[in-house]
């Protein structure tokens, strides 16, 4: 059974991609990667849902993001 980490005390990271003008902003909880989660949200919404990837499947989503992958 996978359950969700408490993130009450998550330090959170905005994207380095992220849009510094209040559009697209993504934050991440990088002490979870260690233990193989990596929790995701919008910054613009710090009490809304959560995300949670395997740390293999986020960083797959990275690198075909980085590599043009998905149109804009």
């Amino acid at each position: 059974m996978r359950t969700t980490p408490d993130l009450s005390g998550a330090e959170w990271v905005k994207s380095s991609y992220s849009s510094g003008e209040g559009g697209q902003c993504l934050e991440w909880a990088p002490v979870f990667a260690a233990a193989g989660v990596v929790p995701v949200r919008d910054s613009k919404n710090s009490d809304g849902p959560v995300l949670t990837f395997g740390a293999d499947a986020w960083s797959a989503f990275v690198d075909d993001a980085k590599g043009g992958e998905f149109p804009h």
